[in-house]
C-alpha cells in the first residue's frame, strides 16, 4: 500500500521542487516493477482501483500482448496530472518492457547497479532524471546503485527514499554528502508499506528492529512493515525549503466519503466542481 500513502508527500516533494527549479521533473523509479508509482502520479487512478482491475479473472486470463494493448488505451484514457515524466529502473526486463509499452515510463533500464556499471545507453537514459525516487528499494539496493545513478544525472536530484524503519541509512547519507546534498529524515512520521509475507518474515524483522532498539509497539508488531521518509538534496535546495516546510501528512486522503467539493486548478484561485 506504500504507492498509494506515499502519493500526497513525494507529489507535495515534487511541486516544491518545481518552485525552486525551472523545466519538467524527469523522475527516476528505483525498483519501478510495472510502473505502478507512475500510474498514481500521473493518471488519477489509485492502488485499490488498480488492484481491481489486474485481479479480475477476465483480466487475468489475458496474454501480455492484449494486456498490454488493453492498457495502453486504459491510461490514455485517463487526463495526465503533468507532474513529470518518468523513467525506471529494475531487474526485470518484462516490467520495464511493458510500462515503456503501455505509455506509464518515458523510458527505462534493466539492470542490476549493486553488479555492475551503468553503460553508456543507459546513462543517456538516466541523465535527465532531476528526482530519484524508492518506495521500497532500499534494503534490496545499497549506496552503491545510488553512487552510480548520481554519477550519470546532469544534475544534483532530489532523492526521495521511503525506507523500511528495519534498514539503517547512514552509508546513503554519507555517499550523498560526498556529493554536496544534505538528507533530511521526517519527524515523527510512519508510512505504511505492507503487511507481513508469513510468520518466518514477521519474526525476523522484528528481530532486526529489537537489535536496532526500535520499539515496534503499534507498528510492525501489529503486522505491518513501516517505512520512514528521508529526502536528500543540494545543501542550497535544503536550506530554502526545510523539509518540515514542505511537507504536510494528511491521512484518510483515499477514504470514500461519498461527493465532496474539490478546486480544479490553484492558478488565479480556479474553479469549484463536485467530485463524486
Amino acid at each position: 500500500m506504500i504507492p498509494d500513502v506515499a502519493e500526497p508527500v513525494i507529489r507535495q516533494l515534487i511541486e516544491a521542487r518545481g518552485r525552486l527549479h525551472s523545466g519538467t521533473s524527469t523522475i527516476l523509479d528505483i525498483g519501478s516493477s510495472y510502473g505502478i508509482n507512475a500510474a498514481i502520479h500521473r493518471f488519477p487512478v489509485n492502488f485499490g482501483s488498480l488492484c481491481r482491475r489486474y485481479a479480475c479473472r477476465e483480466v487475468m486470463e489475458l496474454d501480455t500482448e492484449e494486456m498490454i494493448r488493453l492498457d495502453r488505451h486504459f491510461y490514455a484514457s485517463w487526463p495526465d496530472t503533468g507532474i513529470g515524466r518518468f523513467i525506471g529502473l529494475d531487474v526485470s526486463e518484462p516490467a520495464i518492457r511493458y510500462a515503456n509499452a503501455v505509455g506509464l515510463h518515458a523510458a527505462g533500464v534493466t539492470m542490476d547497479l549493486e553488479a555492475g556499471a551503468l553503460s553508456a545507453s543507459d546513462a543517456d537514459v538516466i541523465a535527465p532524471a532531476n528526482i530519484l525516487l524508492s518506495t521500497g528499494a532500499v534494503g534490496y539496493v545499497t549506496n552503491r546503485t545510488y553512487d552510480r545513478l548520481l554519477g550519470a544525472t546532469k544534475t544534483r536530484p532530489w532523492v526521495i527514499s521511503f525506507v523500511l524503519r528495519m534498514f539503517p541509512y547512514d552509508d546513503f547519507a554519507a555517499t550523498f554528502a560526498e556529493r554536496g546534498m544534505v538528507t533530511e529524515k521526517l519527524a515523527g512520521s510512519a508510512f505504511v508499506q505492507r503487511r507481513f509475507q508469513d510468520e518466518g518474515e514477521f519474526e525476523r524483522s522484528l528481530s532486526v528492529l529489537k537489535a536496532r532498539s526500535i520499539d515496534t509497539a503499534g507498528l510492525e508488531a501489529d503486522g505491518l512493515f513501516v517505512a520512514e521518509l528521508y529526502v536528500s538534496r543540494p545543501e542550497a535546495d535544503a536550506k530554502a525549503m526545510p523539509l518540515d516546510d514542505i511537507v504536510t501528512v494528511t491521512s484518510g486522503r483515499f477514504r470514500s466519503f461519498g461527493s465532496r467539493y474539490v478546486q480544479i486548478g490553484q492558478q488565479d484561485g480556479g474553479r469549484i466542481a463536485m467530485q463524486a
